[in-house]
């Protein structure tokens, strides 16, 4: 993805109008490496989001509403003391680098005006947020760096602040045409693209790759072989993007065929040709918005989440070490037959044992060819007692038998059920859903000293879509809330959906006594298939019937039902679909 420094200082340009000038109101730090300051101007109000994230280093306006920890980190609290009531002076990227400083008007403990700097650093994984006083001196940052992790630039509270290391580039803006060109030509002797992203400073190499396919069609030849056409070219080129950012740029996104988001810029892209679809913003941050809101969640939730995600899987692979010993001791206690049938024998041919005999061959008579079998005895056991060996041996294993298949039975379940909360604790997007899966998991025992947060927890409502006809689809947010969905809430000629033989949630379509259309149906359908395991896969089989149908097993774990009266759709789940019908 291209947030690299062109990108920054057009988004830069966006926010300087609104923010410069206006007060914190509010700082939240809904992850680790996030936060987010409320920023608030005559007429208006704003959500400044910065992350450190090395997949998502960022800072832009954002209209989502991240959910906070119910205690804030102490890096979110160092800033509420120093940055609380602030104005924001100025918003300075540093040359063309990922790199910005918003400077903040503060007042400090004995009622004295001072400056503070928030400086923020989008560099991947060594991406930070670093606060720095009016003596230039580190505060504390979001992510301490010590002198083991780093002997050339540590970051630790009461150091002075450095800048990381500076590369010796040009700037697109500083810098004439020419002068690029001229870096160009005097630098190595590779392809284009490769020679434009190490000379010029904030461009990343997608829009290198733009530059080099305007001047070579394509060809990224190397610098070598480039005529003074294609220099000329080139400095063209340059001169119109340098246009383009003094202009404001254009907001770009690109997308693959399936609309799924993969890059993002400044400028539309030419490259791809019709491999990739661009779709234009209004804004930078509603780009950014949009490009990273789904992923975020995501993200967000698996830090949270991370404890029970290694609890169930701790869990399944120790259910699955139990079921597997069991189904070879199941396997053993086949052969329970040959048992009783020895012991047939022995009984047959009671008058030819002796004690202290270690084994009998006589004729099997149960064989249909009579062929002689030799039978083992225990030396130090009586002829009765040997016979009697034989059918214990054989009621053992027949017990066994009986007992195992219940045993295996009842760990297949545990593991359904397992992967049914693995498979909703991958698609949770806010706290409160996190919250009701550890209430599931404690109630059903494997969360163990597992305490609410809240006396009351509160109850979460399914999630809600409203069909093309207008029907009302309703879809569990978690097992429990599935059986009440089904089992509680819906009436019996509801129309229930859920994905076949695949986890997922269980989907209700309200039919208030109507017959539901063929295009709801398929609309349901799509909506359970993405609100599941397969929400990636294509002709997914969903199963769909009344909800008179519906049964719940005696003793069956949350979210198990069973049906027999059924129909099965086969669709592919539609994100843009799906996220459309949402009633929000």
């Amino acid at each position: 993805m291209a947030f690299d420094g062109a990108f920054l200082s057009q988004l830069i340009q966006e926010l300087k109008p609104d923010a410069i000038g206006a007060r914190v109101d509010k700082i939240h730090q809904p992850s680790r490496e996030e936060i987010v300051v409320t920023l608030r101007w005559p007429g208006g109000v704003g959500r400044l989001l910065i992350s450190a994230g090395a997949n998502s280093p960022r800072l832009h306006f954002t209209m989502q509403v991240p959910e906070n920890p119910p205690a804030p980190p102490m890096f979110c609290m160092l800033l509420r003391k120093h940055l609380s009531s602030a104005k924001l002076l100025e918003i300075r990227q540093i040359q063309m680098d990922r790199m910005v400083h918003l400077v903040f008007e503060s007042v400090n403990e004995l009622g004295d005006l001072v400056k503070l700097t928030l400086a923020v650093e989008i560099m991947g994984r060594h991406s930070n947020i670093i606060l720095v006083d009016q003596n230039n001196r580190i505060v504390d940052a979001i992510k301490r760096i010590d002198t083991e992790m780093s002997s050339v630039r540590p970051v630790l509270p009461g150091m002075p602040f450095t800048l990381p290391p500076m590369q010796d580039k040009l700037s697109l803006l500083e810098h004439t045409p020419g002068e690029i060109c001229g870096r160009v030509r005097a630098g190595r002797d590779v392809p284009l693209s490769k020679a434009l992203g190490e000379a010029l400073q904030g461009i990343c190499p997608l829009v290198a790759r733009e530059i080099s396919y305007y001047v070579t069609h394509g060809a990224d030849t190397v610098v070598s072989q480039l005529d003074e056409e294609r220099f000329s070219r080139l400095g063209f080129y340059l001169g119109t993007l340098q246009e383009t950012l003094r202009g404001g740029g254009e907001p770009t996104m690109l997308c693959d065929q399936k609309g799924e988001p993969k890059e993002f810029t400044f400028l539309p892209i030419r490259q791809y040709g019709i491999s990739r679809i661009t779709r234009p913003y209004e804004s930078y941050s509603q780009l950014l918005d949009s490009f990273y809101s789904e992923r975020d969640a995501a993200e967000r939730m698996k830090q949270r989440s991370n404890d029970l995600l290694k609890l169930l899987m701790n869990t399944s692979q120790r259910v699955l070490r139990r079921l597997s010993a069991q189904r070879e001791e199941l396997q053993e206690s086949q052969n329970r037959e040959t048992l009783k049938q020895y012991g047939d024998i022995l009984s047959a041919n009671l008058y030819q044992l002796q004690k202290g005999m270690s084994s009998l061959e006589c004729q099997n008579f149960y064989s249909e060819d009579g062929e002689m079998v030799r039978i083992q005895l225990d030396p130090l056991c009586t002829p009765s007692q040997n016979v009697q060996r034989y059918y214990q041996e054989y009621r053992k294993a027949d017990t066994a038998e009986k007992k195992l298949r219940e045993l295996i039975e009842k760990g297949e379940r545990e593991l359904e059920y397992l992967e049914s909360v693995f498979d909703l604790l991958t698609r949770i997007r806010r706290e409160s859903e996190l919250d009701a899966i550890r209430e599931e998991l404690s109630q059903q025992g494997y969360l163990k000293n597992y305490k609410a947060r809240q006396k009351k927890p509160v109850r979460l409502s399914p999630l809600q879509y409203r069909s093309s006809d207008g029907f009302t689809i309703l879809v569990g947010r978690n097992n429990i809330q599935n059986d009440r969905l089904t089992l509680k809430d819906s009436r019996n000629y509801d129309m229930w959906l859920h994905t076949q033989k695949i986890p997922g949630s269980h989907t209700v379509v309200v039919s208030n006594s109507q017959t539901v259309p063929d295009r709801t149906l398929e609309e349901a359908a799509i909506i359970a298939a993405y609100n599941s395991r397969a929400r990636t896969s294509s002709q997914v089989p969903v199963d769909y019937t009344l909800i008179k149908n519906i049964k719940k097993p005696v003793g069956a774990k949350p979210g198990k039902v069973i049906y027999n009266t059924y129909q099965t759709a086969y669709v592919t789940p539609d994100e843009e679909l799906v996220n459309r019908l949402l009633v929000k």
